[in-house]
């Protein structure tokens, strides 16, 4: 079973990673609601082409495309625009980083909300470290240089949407027992069906698109929005929602490596150290970190 999710995992988090690169150079033409539209619409485009390729079908019954309707505002609607509009105001760098505490979001809400089990000590200690980690990133005893408030805040409720979306998919949309591609295809419809009017309003930020910035969308939306939720759902239902959700600790280092190296983004201390903090809080909180020493 390791080795079946395995190089979906990977793929999935190297694709994430990436994305942040993609959504800044979309920005130079695009507003957030343009950049979020056209990343789902070429998504679903092309997971309907897979579908066709695959002689597999869209879901049905109304019930069915309700909880995916659920799923795309928590995966790809909500955070999607927030996502966009941050990173007006942060660095790629910050946003991938920021993007690791999906884990301990995830967290939260099983226990909170979803009541999936009792509250452990591991569970207190990891997420009291986490936090520690997001304090550590933002710089708390600093200014945030170039990075505002306002996106960190974005940042923090878009992940919260990502930290609801795992427990939910596990619960009421992984039981349907449908395909992973019609899954993420129909959820993707029902991204791009509520984005339009928005797209429509306010899209465009610029008439005049650079070559660089429409192959960054296209990346963004074929991979980053396409196969990418065939990966996840694939995952979730795999392994799990709290393993599914640790793919976003490749998600930093991708992005630290890309925005340091293509966008010329400064990378300090107390961001990396924070990362590294805040993968420590997840492993704690899902007791990894007690299992890789009892393995030793």
């Amino acid at each position: 079973m390791r080795k079946s999710w395995l190089p979906a995992y990977l793929a999935l988090g190297t694709v994430w990673g990436c994305s942040f690169i993609f959504i800044e150079l979309g920005l130079e033409f695009l507003t957030p609601f343009g950049v979020t539209f056209i990343r789902c619409a070429l998504g679903a485009i092309t997971l309907l082409i897979i579908l066709r390729i695959r002689n597999a079908k869209l879901p049905k019954g109304k019930s069915v495309w309700r909880k995916l309707w659920v799923v795309a505002m928590l995966l790809n609607v909500v955070p999607g625009v927030l996502f966009a509009f941050a990173q007006q105001y942060i660095t790629s760098v910050l946003a991938g980083i920021i993007n690791a505490t999906t884990p301990l979001m995830t967290l939260i809400f099983i226990l909170v909300l979803f009541r999936e089990e009792k509250l452990k000590p591991e569970q207190v200690y990891g997420l009291l470290i986490g936090a520690l980690g997001v304090m550590t990133v933002i710089g708390v005893w600093k200014e945030l240089g170039d990075n505002q408030l306002i996106g960190v805040i974005a940042l923090l409720l878009a992940v919260s949407c990502y930290g609801a979306s795992y427990p939910y998919s596990t619960r009421n949309v992984v039981p349907l027992g449908l395909k992973p591609e019609s899954l993420a295809t129909g959820q993707l419809i029902m991204a791009t069906i509520t984005l339009l009017p928005l797209f429509l309003i306010n899209g465009f930020s610029s008439q005049n698109p650079r070559l660089e910035s429409i192959i960054a969308m296209l990346c963004l939306g074929v991979f980053g929005s396409g196969f990418a939720y065939i990966w996840n759902f694939y995952i979730t239902a795999a392994a799990g929602s709290a393993i599914a959700s640790t793919v976003t600790y490749l998600t930093p280092v991708v992005a630290v490596v890309i925005g340091w190296l293509y966008l010329g983004e400064d990378v300090f201390w107390n961001e990396i150290a924070g990362a590294l903090i805040v993968i420590l809080g997840a492993l704690i909180s899902q007791g990894r970190l007690n299992r890789m020493i009892g393995n030793k």
